[in-house]
């Protein structure tokens, strides 16, 4: 039996990179498990839906057909993302790159009523929001912003949890590179970092404690290079109770990857 058995997961942007490799990973854990995305797929064992997260009407219809279901992962950009120098940087892209963050709070806002009380949210951030990168300060911002999201929301969704993973530089199909060039720019931008497979690519989704109703604290943030930071707010205080990081807090990482 596995350890995802009898649950039901909705995994938004969960047809191609990290959310991809989510759906499979809980897929083959055994949980029931529909992947939600702007376009058309087939995934054997999952049911492919398509919906687009900044569509709070399809969103709505979706998470109330499911109602009552345990996880809910949101790996979805939501669309376009400005990159590259920001005082050369179109204002309008850098204000689109927010389209993630709206994706997110949609998501969370409906789908957190229809879950299981001991369910468990997961959303995706990113290496820029706590270290500068030229050209990634729209992405950067959206993930500083969805980080802030997951500290302070995360008390007023209990006790459904509502934790973040933030991976260092992600192998995904949005990538332009290919061949020996895109093989050694990851493997070049991603030495020392704990989350990769053989080819030290990013794709693996996040570790299995996440979905473990094991985990009492509210919020979680794991980072790319294994930290994991506890965060449990007190009610009407803006600062975390308490914080660890390091060995003391690592997890197991899940061995799922896309090959």
């Amino acid at each position: 039996m596995g350890q995802f058995t009898n649950k039901k997961a909705i995994v938004l942007g969960g047809t191609s990179g990290i959310g991809l490799s989510t759906t499979q990973m809980l897929r083959d854990g055994g949980a029931e498990v529909i992947a939600g995305s702007r376009r058309e797929c087939e995934i054997d064992g999952v049911e492919c839906v398509q919906v687009d997260v900044l569509d709070r009407e399809a969103l709505s219809a979706l998470f109330e057909k499911h109602h009552g279901f345990d996880y809910l992962v949101n790996a979805a950009t939501g669309g376009s993302r400005a990159v590259g120098p920001f005082l050369e940087m179109d204002l309008d892209g850098f204000q689109n790159s927010f389209a993630k963050l709206w994706g997110y709070t949609n998501s969370v806002r409906l789908g957190v009523p229809h879950m299981s009380q001991t369910g468990a949210v997961v959303l995706i951030s990113g290496y820029p929001a706590r270290r500068w990168r030229a050209g990634t300060i729209a992405i950067g911002s959206v993930g500083g912003s969805v980080e802030a999201f997951i500290r302070l929301g995360a008390n007023e969704i209990k006790p459904v949890r509502l934790n973040g993973v933030s991976p260092g530089l992600i192998d995904t199909p949005m990538s332009p590179l290919k061949g020996e060039e895109r093989a050694n720019f990851y493997q070049k931008g991603t030495s020392g970092i704990l989350f990769h497979g053989p080819e030290r690519r990013m794709k693996s989704p996040p570790p299995l404690s996440f979905y473990s109703k094991t985990n009492s604290l509210p919020a979680q943030l794991l980072t790319s290079t294994g930290v994991l930071l506890l965060h449990e707010f007190q009610e009407n205080q803006q600062t975390p109770k308490r914080r660890y990081s390091g060995a003391q807090c690592r997890v197991a990482l899940s061995p799922y990857r896309l090959g």
